[in-house]
């Protein structure tokens, strides 16, 4: 038999099962489940106050939903494992949840690891040795536009326009078209995980917090899924400033006041200091820890409040006291890692990061010496490899940019 019958007969069920009348339609359910598919910005709560972490928080309090959909794959969620960048799926969501006993159903997907590789050359959640600052892989960080974003934004689908010409526009050579074949691929399956949570709850009410870039193609393929309701969480109202105070936490004001003036970010100029000094008053408020305190050195010295030598006094006297103290967030993924997504040195404890912040100052006063024997101290006790990806970071990030010795 020739090679083209071969072909033919294989394609012949696949032709029969396309060209097949769609089965009949289901008994129209008596009862319709509610579904609310919240796009995020990953990460951006940490930035903008009008999307900030305590929001969310008040958002899902006030619909108390049956389930809440989140954006990862069921099998790495089964072992406790999260996207770096997803702060509001694992530190939000995932959290609130536990409290009050609702069901989290995970509804991401993602290739194996195997066709990460074939098709990208490296797996996709495996950071290098030494992230680079920027592009892919990179340390996280927002642009100014970022620092305005608004809760409801990705429910006005002209928004993400952008995001629909890409995915609808193959490649200009079909070798570049993976990502976009893989995007529509991840978000068709995403759908039906979350019709899938829907059925589970007929009559209820299923919240997913997703990425924008999923939103709407998700809604446009769930529009006709009998016994399914879509509503726009705008149309749901926004909490008032009172309730979302109600539901803020420790945890999310550490999270704002880390990311904006330990990470990357603060490198970037791109911080809303008016809301970060609102989380770093209200860690203070709440007792003068060695984060909060360590926070308002490095805040008021960035500000310009106070000038390099009271800092790195501060930092020391911080060091001092910190003891084991540790931060109430950090957003490391792996421990073994001195790094976070958002931060080169995310994962030292308080102690350290103090001598690490104190190291830094003294370096850009022109004492080398100095700020050597504090990086010293505070490498002491760590791991060889923590130490040689805090020394590579230093190297690279920090005296590399030190300014030049005045003549």
């Amino acid at each position: 038999m020739s090679k083209w019958w071969l072909t033919l007969l294989w394609l012949l069920p696949w032709q029969a099962f396309a060209a097949a009348p769609a089965p009949a339609a289901a008994a129209p359910a008596t009862t319709t489940t509610t579904v609310t598919i919240l796009g995020v910005d990953h990460a951006a709560q940490l930035v903008s106050e009008r999307d900030r972490p305590a929001l969310l928080d008040a958002f899902l309090d006030r619909i108390r939903p049956d389930a809440i959909c989140i954006e990862r794959a069921p099998e790495a969620f089964a072992r406790g494992d999260f996207y770096e960048f997803t702060y509001e799926v694992q530190d939000v969501a995932v959290p609130f949840a536990r409290r009050h006993g609702i069901e989290l159903c995970p509804i991401d997907w993602e290739p194996p690891v195997e066709d990460q590789k074939l098709g990208f050359g490296l797996a996709l959640d495996a950071p290098p040795e030494l992230r680079p600052l920027k592009g892919f892989m990179g340390f996280l960080s927002f642009g100014p536009e970022s620092l305005q974003r608004d809760f409801f934004h990705a429910d006005d689908p002209a928004r993400l326009s952008k995001v629909r010409d890409w995915a609808t526009t193959p490649a200009k050579r079909a070798r570049h078209d993976l990502p976009r074949r893989l995007y529509l691929y991840r978000t068709y399956l995403q759908a039906q995980r979350i019709a899938a949570a829907a059925r589970a709850h007929p009559g209820g009410t299923v919240v997913v917090v997703v990425g924008e870039f999923h939103k709407h193609d998700i809604e446009a393929i769930l529009a006709e899924e009998p016994g399914l309701r879509l509503v726009q969480p705008s149309s749901l109202g926004r909490p008032d400033a009172r309730t979302v105070q109600a539901h803020d936490r420790v945890e999310y004001q550490t999270a704002i006041a880390s990311f904006n003036l330990l990470g990357v970010q603060a490198a970037g100029g791109a911080v809303d200091y008016a809301y970060v000094g609102r989380a770093v008053a209200a860690l203070e408020a709440a007792g003068a820890t060695p984060q909060a305190r360590l926070f308002r050195v490095r805040l008021d010295l960035l500000q310009g409040r106070i000038g390099r030598n009271a800092a790195i006094a501060g930092y020391r006297a911080i060091a001092g006291e910190a003891g084991e103290a540790r931060f109430a967030w950090t957003g490391v993924k792996d421990a073994a890692r001195v790094d976070s997504w958002f931060d080169p040195f995310g994962n030292l404890d308080v102690r350290r990061r103090a001598l690490l912040e104190a190291a830094r100052e003294t370096l850009a006063a022109g004492d080398a010496a100095g700020a050597d024997e504090l990086l010293e101290a505070c490498v002491a006790g760590l791991s060889p490899r923590q130490r040689e990806q805090l020394r590579g970071y230093w190297q690279r990030d920090i005296a590399a940019a030190r300014p030049p010795a005045p003549l």
